[in-house]
C-alpha cells in the first residue's frame, strides 16, 4: 500500500460553517433520503457560458480539430488528446503526465471532462478559464514546447484550418491567432460533460438508481464531511487546500501567489467520474479509489472508515460516472 502523509485540511469559515449544519442532519438512521438530496446539486448538460464567449457550431467544430491536432507541438506527435484520452476519462491514466521528448511532468494529469464548471484551471489555478488554461500546454516546454507564434504558422499552412477559423470567427479580419485558438478549444472543451449519471437520476427522483449500498455512502459523504470541499454541481468548490504527498517538493499555488498559506495547496479536484480517472492526488500517486477515500478519512477528516463504510462511499463515487461525450476523432488534415 502506498504510504501517503497529508497536512491537515485548515477549512475557512463559510466551509466549517457548512460542516457544522451538515452535523445536525440525522445520520443513516434517517431511512428518508430527501433529507439527503438537497445537499447535493444535479450536473447541468452544459458548462456555463462566459460573456462574450459565444458556442456556436463553428467554433465548437474548430476546437474539436484543435484538441485533436498533434502539429502545434515541437514534435508534431503530441495533441491536447495525448494527455486527455477520450477512452481514459479524457486523461492519461499515468502518475504523471508525460510530454515533449518523453520528459514526465512534476503533476498528475486532471481530467478535462466537466472542466467547464470549474472556476480556476490546472491543479494550483494558475488560470480562471478553459482560454486561458487551453494556451498554457501548448507553450509549455514540458509538454508541447511551441510558441505560440509557431503553432499560428503552422496552422495557417492549411487552407481548411483558414477557412475553418474564418467561418468560427466571421467578424474577425484575421482570424487565425492566439486568442481564437483558445475561444475555439475552450469552446469545444465546454461539451465534454458527463451529465445524467445514476446519481443525477437519482437527484431527479429515480430511487432506484442509486443501490442501497450507494445510498448509504451517500449519506456517509454527506455526514462525515466529505461535502464540505467536494460540493456544487462538479463536487469540487473550485478552493485550494493543502496537501502535502511524500515524494514531491511541488508547492503547488504558492508558486502562483507566493503567499506561505498557499504552500502545497492544490484545487480541489472534481469527484465526478473519478472512477475512471485514476491514479488519485496531484502527483498521482495512489492507484486505487478504496486506498484514496481511506486516505482522506484519515488524514483530511481525521476519521478512521470501517471497511465497510469505504467501500459504501467507493460505491456513491462510481454511481458519479456520467454518459461521456460522443466525440468522433477528427480527419485532419
Amino acid at each position: 500500500m502506498t504510504s501517503v502523509s497529508f497536512t491537515r485540511l485548515t477549512l475557512p469559515a463559510p466551509v466549517l460553517a457548512l460542516g457544522l449544519a451538515l452535523s445536525l442532519v440525522a445520520p443513516a438512521a434517517a431511512q428518508d433520503m430527501a433529507d439527503y438530496r438537497p445537499l447535493f446539486e444535479p450536473l447541468p448538460a452544459l458548462a456555463p457560458i462566459p460573456a462574450g464567449r459565444a458556442m456556436t457550431e463553428a467554433r465548437i467544430a474548430l476546437g474539436q480539430m484543435l484538441f485533436f491536432e498533434p502539429r502545434i507541438s515541437a514534435s508534431g506527435v503530441i495533441s491536447c488528446a495525448t494527455c486527455h484520452n477520450p477512452a481514459l476519462g479524457w486523461t492519461d491514466r499515468i502518475p504523471r503526465a508525460t510530454g515533449h521528448e518523453g520528459q514526465v511532468g512534476n503533476r498528475n494529469t486532471p481530467t478535462v471532462l466537466n472542466a467547464g464548471f470549474l472556476a480556476a484551471q490546472f491543479w494550483d489555478g494558475r488560470e480562471p478559464d478553459l482560454e486561458g488554461q487551453a494556451l498554457g500546454p501548448i507553450q509549455a516546454g514540458v509538454e508541447m514546447a511551441m510558441t505560440l507564434d509557431a503553432a499560428i504558422a503552422r496552422l495557417n499552412e492549411f487552407a481548411i484550418y483558414r477557412e475553418m477559423f474564418a467561418a468560427a470567427f466571421p467578424d474577425d479580419a484575421d482570424p487565425v491567432h492566439a486568442g481564437n485558438v483558445a475561444l475555439a478549444i475552450a469552446a469545444f472543451e465546454r461539451t465534454l460533460n458527463t451529465p445524467n449519471s445514476p446519481f443525477d437520476r437519482f437527484l431527479a427522483g429515480d430511487d432506484s438508481a442509486l443501490t442501497s449500498e450507494q445510498q448509504q455512502g451517500m449519506r456517509l459523504f454527506a455526514d462525515s464531511g466529505c461535502i464540505a470541499c467536494h460540493n456544487g454541481p462538479n463536487f469540487s468548490d473550485s478552493q485550494f487546500h493543502m496537501i502535502q504527498v511524500p515524494g514531491s517538493t511541488d508547492e503547488g499555488r504558492f508558486l502562483v501567489t507566493g503567499d506561505e498559506a498557499d504552500r502545497h495547496a492544490f484545487r480541489t479536484p472534481t469527484l465526478r467520474n473519478v472512477a475512471v480517472t485514476y491514479p488519485y492526488f496531484n502527483n498521482g500517486s495512489v492507484e486505487a479509489l478504496p486506498e484514496a477515500v481511506a486516505i482522506m478519512g484519515r488524514e483530511m477528516l481525521g476519521q478512521e472508515f470501517a471497511a465497510e463504510d469505504v467501500s459504501a462511499i467507493v460505491a456513491f463515487l462510481e454511481a458519479l460516472t456520467g454518459e461521456m461525450p460522443d466525440v468522433t476523432i477528427p480527419a485532419l488534415p
